[in-house]
């Protein structure tokens, strides 16, 4: 019985193996190799994924010569940059309701809320006694304080400007301030000096800051804000600033020389 049952495997096995071949088709083949200087014959290239960048605050632009370029061109074609049309503390609500607008929001952010009030935790008491007395708003010396150095009590810039207020030197000697490091004393030197240029430009805002940033007698020759690019992207982003600063007075003001008292002192 087993050897029939072997002989049946072994046919049909065989039959199997002729019927069903693996390769029928193989036969081998020699390949040369490569001549010297061939080219690879495979090029196969594979894209990378799409980088996405991250989004960026607007920062200047520097020249190749190291001069920053300017950067809101259209926020002086809408505000008068000269002294030739009426000055005054109304102006501001001109400058901020360009601001304000969808698309100067987007070439121009303002600052989150949180971001000054980190600012007003720490020194919001010295700015508002710095304050009293004077044609400076709290919200507006809060606003420069965060262009001018982000509440860094030990910012230094590159022209020498120091503190929270970014005093220069030659500044900080005419206003009394004898520890520029010292957020009690920056802050009243810097206020002093806004207040004394509140009072040589009819309290525009406009005038102020750029005189603020580029010396009174810049102001002055220019008869208006000065053409350097610094100066001109330094006032829109200091009245950007003040759009929201208001916002943490339990009163706001409505203008850059109006007393506030800012809602949440050391929270």
């Amino acid at each position: 019985m087993i050897a029939t049952l072997v002989v049946s495997l072994g046919a049909a096995g065989g039959t199997w193996a002729q019927s069903a071949p693996a390769f029928p088709d193989f036969s081998a083949k020699r390949v040369k190799p490569p001549a010297p200087g061939a080219k690879k014959r495979i090029n196969v290239q594979i894209d990378s994924a799409p980088v996405v960048p991250a989004p960026v605050l607007p920062v200047d632009i520097v020249s190749p010569k190291g001069a920053p370029e300017p950067l809101y061109e259209w926020f002086w074609d809408a505000v008068d940059p000269s002294t030739a049309t009426s000055s005054g503390p109304g102006r501001v609500s001109d400058a901020l309701e360009v601001l304000t607008t969808p698309s100067a929001q987007e070439a121009l952010p303002p600052p989150r809320l949180q971001s000054l009030q980190d600012i007003v935790t720490l020194y919001g008491l010295d700015i508002m006694l710095a304050t009293i007395g004077t044609d400076v708003s709290p919200a507006l010396a809060l606003s420069v304080i965060y262009v001018e150095s982000g509440g860094k009590i030990d910012a230094v810039s590159g022209a020498g400007a120091q503190g929270l207020m970014q005093l220069i030197p030659a500044t900080a000697t005419r206003f009394n301030v004898s520890d520029v490091f010292d957020a009690k004393d920056n802050i009243t030197g810097g206020v002093r000096y806004l207040d004394w240029l509140m009072g040589e430009f009819s309290e525009d805002p406009i005038l102020v800051l750029a005189a603020y940033n580029s010396g009174e007698n810049a102001v002055r020759n220019n008869q208006g804000v000065p053409p350097f690019a610094e100066t001109r992207n330094y006032v829109p982003r200091v009245l950007s600033a003040f759009s929201v600063a208001k916002g943490l007075c339990i009163t706001p003001p409505l203008l850059a020389s109006d007393g506030c008292v800012f809602a949440n002192l050391g929270n």
